[in-house]
């Protein structure tokens, strides 16, 4: 699932005018996903997306997310370029330190992703301290100070405070892996255009062997299969600078041709350290936003609701086995049906759409697989053609409130001749649990009194 989705959902719900029986009917036509709520919300978002107004929410706020994630990514390459370009700064009489480059690209990078993995395990807390203290979080909000129409379409819209956590952490990512390109960007350029004189520098009473071995340490993802980037006793030796003075040491000017090895080593380590494993961070972070997606589906105001009444019968009456049938005293009146089969042949509906009928059939818990639209828009060509296909028990729902007409006693009267028995069940809306008034019956009853045809029924 994809935030488009969710926000897609979102407004769906937000200005939904769907009714109870078009959400059970959705529900019945998807049967197979009745047991999986997040297939349900996503089908429903599809199926009723041309409902959405213009321009759609989702496409407001991706474009919004896509114009300040794409600024912070090229602001993070160029400042990494320049940071590494201004650490690798050789002026001829002094060489570089690497220790200042390795912080940038092994200490600081482990110590970032530590902290995110961290947030990552606190992103449920509507406020988590490590997720607003990420660099994205801040560099948004001095963006937000810029005037935007996209920004005042967007202040109405509640994400969940979980799926911002994770918009933030996994954005961060993106810009720490912008910035390290840009750092291992430098370091190429830089080798590739200058003579540089690589050293390590540092106060701490450290010896060559003991840097050879921490190095070692540091080196062991690529040292199998990239020997040459990992330093050797000898360049730890010859390398190692002490500030006595403006001079460098006669050993270091002799042995300078040597120096520029370091590279090698920089490089590895800022592939590895600061782009391998912040890309493996990242691709945690696409996946915990895409949980994170998930569980804000269902979430969202109106979704419990629009999923209760998908999968629940509107009426929960159930049909009795056999119908309970009786004749009227009065000649000629419209034979009775108390109660319903729990099977019929057919179901059709005059005026009643395909969608009403099964949600109809499902809420009098009555299994039939055929069902046809009659009367209402239909020509008398369509009407004819059911007529043609209908056989064995059909039951027929009508409008309780609307007057029966003669198209409808003539199909009834032509159906009657092409079936076994027909039985005519008027309805109320659904509101009102599809029960009709007694009165509305009666009409219908002294109407369909003139078919005179003994497999006719009328349902009280």
């Amino acid at each position: 699932m994809h935030l488009k989705s969710y926000l897609n959902l979102y407004a769906l719900l937000e200005n939904d005018t769907s009714t109870r029986e078009e959400r059970r009917a959705f529900g019945l036509l998807h049967a197979s996903i009745k047991q999986k709520p997040l297939a349900q919300l996503s089908a429903w978002t599809d199926a009723r997306s041309k409902y959405l107004k213009k321009p759609l929410l989702s496409e407001t706020v991706s474009s919004y997310l896509y114009m300040v994630t794409f600024v912070l990514i090229l602001f993070a390459a160029v400042l990494g370029f320049l940071s590494g370009v201004a650490l690798l700064q050789y002026n001829g009489h002094e060489p570089v330190n690497v220790v200042y480059f390795m912080a940038m690209v092994i200490f600081l990078p482990l110590l970032t992703m530590s902290m995110t993995l961290f947030s990552m395990m606190r992103a449920n807390r509507t406020h988590s301290v490590l997720v607003h203290l990420t660099p994205s979080y801040w560099m948004e909000k001095v963006l937000g100070m810029f005037p935007s129409n996209i920004r005042e379409s967007m202040k109405n819209v509640k994400i969940n405070p979980l799926l911002s956590n994770w918009m933030i952490i996994r954005r961060s990512q993106l810009i720490a892996l912008a910035f390290s390109v840009g750092l291992l960007l430098a370091l190429l350029a830089v080798v590739a255009t200058k003579d540089i004189a690589f050293s390590w520098s540092t106060t701490l009473h450290i010896s060559a062997e003991t840097f050879h071995a921490y190095l070692s340490a540091l080196s062991l993802p690529w040292r199998s299969w990239v020997p040459g980037a990992v330093p050797s006793i000898e360049l730890i030796e010859q390398s190692q600078y002490f500030r006595l003075g403006d001079k460098l040491s006669e050993q270091m000017i002799q042995n300078a041709a040597i120096l520029g090895e370091w590279w090698k080593f920089l490089a590895m380590a800022t592939l590895f350290y600061a782009i391998i494993l912040r890309f493996f961070v990242f691709l945690l972070s696409e996946i915990g936003l895409k949980r994170a997606i998930e569980k804000s589906f269902l979430t969202l105001p109106q979704s419990e609701k629009l999923l209760r009444e998908m999968n629940e019968p509107i009426i929960s009456t159930k049909a009795e086995k056999r119908e309970e049938r009786f004749l009227s005293a009065k000649e000629h009146e419209i034979q009775i049906v108390k109660q319903l089969n729990s099977t019929y042949t057919s179901i059709q509906g005059w005026a009643i759409d395909e969608k009403n009928l099964i949600v109809l059939a499902d809420s009098m818990q009555i299994d039939t697989t055929l069902f046809f639209e009659v009367g209402g828009a239909n020509s008398l060509e369509e009407d004819n053609e059911i007529l043609m296909q209908s056989k064995g028990q059909v039951l027929l729902f009508v409008k309780g409130w609307e007057p029966p007409t003669m198209d409808f006693i003539d199909y009834v009267d032509m159906l009657s001749q092409k079936v076994e028995s027909v039985v005519i069940v008027p309805i109320g809306t659904v509101d009102e649990g599809y029960n009709i008034e007694r009165s509305y019956v009666d009409i219908w009853a002294r109407k369909l009194s003139d078919i005179k045809r003994e497999n006719v029924w009328l349902k009280r």
